[in-house]
């Protein structure tokens, strides 16, 4: 058809230069040199109005010649699913029992007790300190303790039977509650050179040594740790506020351990940070075999958005026209084997994993077309490959 087309043209511009040609002739023999100047004019604006038509001839012919061999394609039925978005950040492994016990005496560091790696519970000892003879001044001070104890009982009996005056009564009792005092104060004194738990946890590290000299709240003796209670915590941007809340869904994943945790979060940050415009949310996440250390890098995926019964497509499926709509191509079928390529507008939603939520526009049963949509025209055949 193409062929003889062209073949149609060149006869007739054959036959329009046959009868230019002595026209030109008779001008050039005129020697009229403005007359002559006319006539290239002229005839260039034919070379350029034939032209013209020759591409709008070659265009239709191409487009039509297309249409007659139908365009090979992938094809999708749509369904609806459940679409879960997700807003990924990063975080960082938390527990709340992670501390470094201090001395609260000042001596010589006497005994370990405990090595590193080791499980214990709490309020078992750890470590002993020097008490450079502490514990001497309260054995005595015990027993000025008694002594004023048996005074003083002695007084109220004797007050009690009218017996004494008030006055000595009031001094014994006064001086059995200073010993009191007096004694309470150095068993607390004492109780400082001996280091417990403070929870059931592991040692960490031991980082002092026997026979160390060690300084009242400055000096590092033990690190003591709880793996069992561990959490993510991790700053998401204020514009997701209102969309997570205490309960909402969470996928942790530790890729140092490459273990992925599908959890909830337990607490929402009420502050937000000034400097990021963030709030903290924090997820709790097991730790069963003691992988899970502090301060691991974790990925969080905060569930922000879910729809039920929803409409998605591949994102690559998606294009945009001239008036920056959102466009893809459904297929009809026009007989058992072809098809019709039938363009459409549609409303999108948020963006995740690749697929693209379909507010308006295409509807369950439609069958989307994949592979072959970039180059599609509206009304073009087609054919699903099998």
């Amino acid at each position: 058809m193409k062929k003889t087309i062209l073949l149609l043209i060149t006869l007739v511009t054959i036959i329009s230069c046959s009868g230019d040609k002595k026209s030109v002739d008779a001008i050039i023999e005129s020697g009229d040199l403005a007359a002559i100047k006319e006539k290239r004019t002229e005839l260039n604006q034919q070379q350029r109005d034939l032209k013209s038509d020759l591409d709008k001839l070659n265009e239709y012919i191409d487009s039509h010649e297309k249409e007659e061999q139908p365009v090979l394609i992938t094809a999708e039925v749509i369904t609806d699913t459940i679409f879960k978005h997700f807003v990924e950040v990063q975080g960082n492994v938390e527990t709340d029992q992670n501390v470094v016990l201090k001395a609260e005496y000042s001596g010589v560091l006497t005994d370990i007790y405990v090595k590193n790696g080791q499980r214990v519970s709490k309020g078992q000892r750890l470590a002993k300190i020097d008490d450079g003879g502490l514990s001497s001044q309260v054995a005595q001070q015990e027993v000025q303790m008694a002594l004023a104890k048996t005074t003083f009982e002695r007084q109220e009996r004797l007050w009690e039977q009218k017996i004494g005056s008030e006055i000595q009564y009031l001094q014994a009792k006064s001086n059995y509650d200073a010993a009191k005092n007096a004694n309470q104060q150095l068993r607390t004194q004492l109780a400082k050179t001996i280091i417990t738990a403070p929870f059931s946890g592991v040692v960490d590290d031991v980082i002092s040594d026997p026979g160390q000299v060690v300084s009242m709240g400055q000096s590092d003796i033990i690190r003591l740790v709880n793996l069992s209670n561990m959490y993510v915590k991790a700053s998401i941007p204020e514009t997701y506020l209102k969309n997570v809340n205490e309960g909402t869904m969470v996928i942790v994943n530790l890729a140092s351990i490459n273990e992925e945790f599908t959890g909830k979060v337990r607490q929402v940050s009420n502050y937000i940070n000034p400097n990021n415009r963030s709030f903290e949310i924090e997820i709790e996440i097991p730790n069963k075999d003691g992988l899970v250390k502090p301060n691991m890098i974790a990925t969080v995926k905060v569930n922000d958005y879910q729809a039920e019964n929803a409409i998605t497509v591949p994102e690559n499926v998606l294009q945009e026209n001239s008036q920056g709509e959102t466009i893809a191509f459904i297929y009809k079928p026009i007989n058992d084997s072809i098809g019709e390529a039938k363009r459409i507008i549609i409303e999108t939603g948020l963006s995740y994993s690749n697929h693209t939520e379909v507010k308006s526009g295409i509807k369950k049963g439609d069958t989307i077309i994949k592979e072959g949509a970039k180059t599609l025209r509206d009304g073009q055949r087609v054919i699903i490959k099998n």
